[in-house]
């Protein structure tokens, strides 16, 4: 059992980090840096994306994010997700943990590598209406839509199966549009209810559509090419995030929530994926390191 557990965990920190023991060469540059970065312990941020739900809240933010025709195009056209699912899955994770975790220099260099990737992403896309439209993934628009569908995914499953928030879904929307305004969102929404406004306002727009593309991309979603070992907790998972999605988002996704207590079975199973990982993540650990090397350089003071 201790063969396979650590085997298992192996996998599992390949397919999040891109390295097996999680501690990819990107960690260690979250060590270095000159301040405490944009949260820092006991912030919403740090709760949130250093819990476990956030492998729920990924899934979740991906299958919505295929209901804006803009930022779907922009996949089906550019992504490599097909011949590299997790080289695209470990890009996205790297954002997000080095903003979360690492000092503001950092953050901001992360951020600008996203933005130069987000410079050749273009195309055209057809609408509801059959329309053709121009899109770059820099696009105020599509920006906005990946923030909403991201901030919205993160808290949700946080708030199902993670710790309290500091400061409650407040505190967390208002932090993480910092997050929107590195990569270029303009306005950000800043509590959790211009957050559901936000989301509402594409609904309402007529802007999301469902098509084959959008099936196509949910059942590479549903049956990703993970290892064999990991798919029945995958699966468990991803109706967990199928079950924190609006009734009315399942319906354009053309996913159904099961009828067995899902919500139940995605906490056991993060809780045994957190007695497989240990402890604390390997990247808020290098983040502690930091801080404790600034207040032991801010107490020493010039010699």
């Amino acid at each position: 059992m201790s063969r396979f557990t650590d085997t298992w965990r192996s996998h599992l920190l390949t397919t999040l980090s891109g390295s097996s023991d999680g501690t990819p060469p990107w960690v260690d540059r979250i060590e270095e840096g000159s301040d405490a970065g944009y949260f820092g312990p006991g912030s919403a941020s740090w709760v949130v994306h250093g819990g476990l739900a956030t492998m729920v809240a990924g899934i979740r933010a991906l299958l919505l994010q295929t209901l804006h025709p803009g930022a779907m195009a922009g996949v089906h056209d550019w992504s490599r997700y097909r011949e590299d699912p997790l080289g695209r899955l470990s890009g996205t994770i790297q954002w997000l943990i080095t903003v979360t975790f690492a000092d503001t220099e950092t953050a901001q260099r992360e951020s600008v590598r996203v933005g130069r990737f987000h410079d050749r992403v273009r195309g055209t896309y057809t609408d509801t209406s059959g329309g053709i439209h121009e899109y770059s993934a820099g696009d105020p628009e599509l920006l906005r839509w990946v923030h909403v569908v991201f901030t919205d995914s993160f808290l949700a499953c946080h708030t199902l199966w993670g710790d309290p928030i500091p400061g409650g879904a407040d505190s967390y929307v208002r932090e993480w549009a910092t997050a929107g305004e590195l990569v270029g969102v303009s306005n950000p929404p800043r509590s959790s209810a211009e957050l559901a406004d936000s989301l509402a306002a594409f609904r309402d727009a007529g802007v999301l559509q469902s098509d084959d593309r959008v099936t196509e991309a949910v059942r590479f979603i549903r049956n990703p090419p993970l290892r064999r070992s990991m798919m029945p907790a995958y699966r468990i998972m991803f109706a967990g995030a199928v079950a924190s999605i609006p009734a009315e988002y399942r319906r354009m996704l053309g996913l159904r929530r099961s009828p067995l207590p899902v919500l139940t079975a995605t906490r056991i199973v993060l809780g045994a994926v957190r007695r497989v990982l240990g402890g604390s993540s390997t990247s808020e650990d290098a983040a502690r390191r930091r801080l404790a090397r600034l207040a032991a350089d801010a107490s020493t003071g010039p010699s």
